[in-house]
């Protein structure tokens, strides 16, 4: 039934086919050969045996001690990107909360053989063997019968056969999917049993809460849900580049890298006049060649320059920028197109502290990663085009991210996402056809700094989800209602508007912000308009949020002792400025947040 479906240990997407009505796995006519598993650990345990043998693509383990047990399938130390894809692209998909087991169900009756394997009950007091006769896949449950000679182990010694037999009895015989461990078979015949049952032990013992299916259910749960606590929660993933800054070359010459698949003496030309030497050249320069960018900015220092001609490359490994360079194309960013392919790596990796990219177009194929992930330093990316496949841009704590008169589109999360303590400046952007335009992380936990926004003339339109989303834990909006209680002294913001706007029924907020010692003050002009309306309500929202964070942090140190706080202590730096933004076409409109 499951013959190659999940071939080589990965889930093969040639052997699975997607309903567009709704996600659905197809067994084909002839399964797909099995190859080396993705999941397959190169620096496994010493308990495992690779059985280099036709037919299984999958390690086997031991069972540690003296033990009677036969060998299980490995299947513990799958990589994260490769967890990632599982439940992406063929588990849970854009499915509700409400969804969850229903798809779930579905992809288990596609790949799941229903009889004719052995697995270990695995449980914290006992491990008994069974064989299983049948697979209840609504219920995510195995229908079982103790295997025959009866094999079990326990840290007491009360589980005799006939009271497992009676607790089986009770139990009706069924047992849940992720309390098994299947017994290892070379054949190849149950390697996707037993990851497809990986996947689903992993996913309700580290990622699912109880409370998923209460809170609201117009979300896609992987994005909102699965991914961050995957990253986040279960690995503690937070992806840093681990690459060393090279610093001044010990020459301390800067050398200007241009990268061309064929170099003409016209092109040549043109560089020199336009780019190498435009004015009367007071010094040498030092000119590398490269056939490829990645090459070039490898053999990148301090200060370097990279120029990339009009073409079409291809790389397969990641832009890792840890200096202070400049990477930019010659033309416009249509014509030099930089494609990334293969998985599980970031496209454009940054950590040094002055980082400018102009005129690239970045197309990003069968990723997981995001396109751009700035660590920390300041990047400036301008006149450039970002074709995304996952998530686009990260701003991550402590970086800096200036984007000016570029493009983001196709994340099929959200286009930037802009972490607690980041600073990020957009202008004159479009972000559109993504899940959402861009996502501004959780900052209201003590340990978080709150980030510094500024969005000037951006269009953000033809997103699936809201224009701009904030997310917040649940507390929040429940002090938020609360906030109604409290005295005028307490308030800290006001909204100043001018003479003129006394007389408007409508006033249009001056989008400026500067929200300092927990004080905001908001300036205003007449004729608002509903595309600038979502200005406001962003800036609303985000000074709300910084405002509750000021609060809980004054109760914080009232519960402390300390009554009357220092200013200095209690400044929490937020400057927002909302300017001249268009929200137009999104599913959901321009603003909206996400309760956790």
């Amino acid at each position: 039934m499951a013959d190659g479906l999940l071939a080589g240990g990965g889930l093969g997407s040639e052997a699975m086919a997607r309903d567009h009505e709704r996600t659905g796995w197809a067994a084909e006519e002839e399964p797909a050969p099995l190859g080396k598993g993705l999941f397959e650990d190169e620096d496994s345990c010493s308990d495992c045996s690779n059985h280099d043998k036709p037919g299984t693509s999958l390690q086997s383990f031991v069972p540690e001690g003296k033990t009677h047990f036969p060998e299980m399938f490995q299947t513990s130390h799958l990589l994260f990107y490769e967890r990632f894809r599982a439940y992406q692209d063929y588990i849970l998909a854009d499915c509700k909360a409400s969804e969850v087991k229903e798809f779930t169900a579905e992809f288990l009756e596609k790949v799941l053989e229903p009889s004719g394997w052995r697995a270990v009950w695995h449980t914290n007091v006992f491990k008994v063997l069974v064989e299983i006769t049948d697979v209840d896949f609504a219920a995510l449950k195995a229908v079982v019968r103790l295997a025959d000679p009866y094999l079990c182990e326990s840290q007491v010694s009360t589980f005799t056969l006939e009271c497992m037999k009676e607790l089986l009895d009770l139990k009706e015989h069924q047992l849940p999917l992720q309390e098994l461990w299947v017994v290892f078979d070379d054949s190849g015949a149950f390697d996707q049993t037993a990851l497809a049952i990986e996947h689903i032990r992993f996913f309700y013992q580290n990622i699912w809460r109880s409370w998923d299916e209460e809170e609201e259910d117009e979300y896609d749960y992987f994005v909102r849900c699965v991914e961050p606590r995957l990253r986040l929660y279960v690995f503690g993933y937070q992806k840093n580049s681990n690459i060393q800054a090279k610093g001044i070359r010990p020459s301390g010459q800067k050398v200007t890298h241009v990268v061309s698949s064929t170099m003409t003496t016209g092109l040549l030309q043109s560089l020199v006049r336009d780019k190498l030497c435009p004015e009367p050249c007071k010094e040498e320069i030092e000119i590398q060649f490269h056939s490829d960018p990645l090459s070039a900015i490898n053999a990148c220092y301090e200060g370097d320059t990279v120029i990339v001609c009009p073409g079409r490359y291809v790389v397969h490994g990641t832009f890792s920028i840890a200096d202070s360079i400049e990477l930019e194309g010659y033309g416009l960013p249509d014509d030099i197109v930089i494609e990334k392919r293969g998985k599980g790596d970031t496209f454009v990796d940054c950590t040094g502290a002055d980082i400018k990219i102009s005129s690239i177009k970045f197309v990003q194929h069968d990723a997981v990663e995001g396109i751009l992930i700035i660590h920390r330093g300041k990047t400036t990316l301008e006149n450039c085009v970002l074709q995304c496949e996952t998530t686009g841009v990260t701003v991550r704590t402590s970086a800096e991210f200036l984007m000016k008169n570029s493009d983001l589109y196709g994340a099929k999360g959200a286009g930037i996402e802009i972490y607690p303590g980041s600073k990020c400046t957009l202008s004159d952007n479009g972000i559109h056809h993504c899940k959402e335009g861009i996502l501004i992380k959780d900052f209201l936990d003590e340990h978080y700094d709150i980030p510094k926004i500024t969005m000037v003339n951006n269009v953000i339109h033809n997103n699936e989800g809201y224009g701009v989303v904030l997310v917040k834990p649940t507390i929040f909006s429940d002090l938020q209602e609360n906030a109604q209680d409290e005295t005028e002294e307490n308030k800290t913001f006001k909204v100043q508007t001018s003479g003129e706007a006394d007389v408007a029924e409508r006033v249009d907020l001056e989008e400026l912000i500067e929200c300092a010692t927990g004080k905001m003050e908001l300036y205003a002009r007449a004729d608002l308009s509903e595309q600038v309306e979502g200005n406001c309500e962003i800036v609303n929202e985000l000074v709300a949020a910084s405002t509750q964070k000021g609060q809980l942090k004054k109760k914080r140190l009232s519960e402390l002792g300390i009554t009357q706080a220092d200013d200095n202590l209690m400044s929490q730096e937020m400057f927002v400025s909302i300017v001249g933004n268009q929200f137009k076409w999104n599913g959901k409109g321009s603003f909206g947040t996400f309760l956790f």
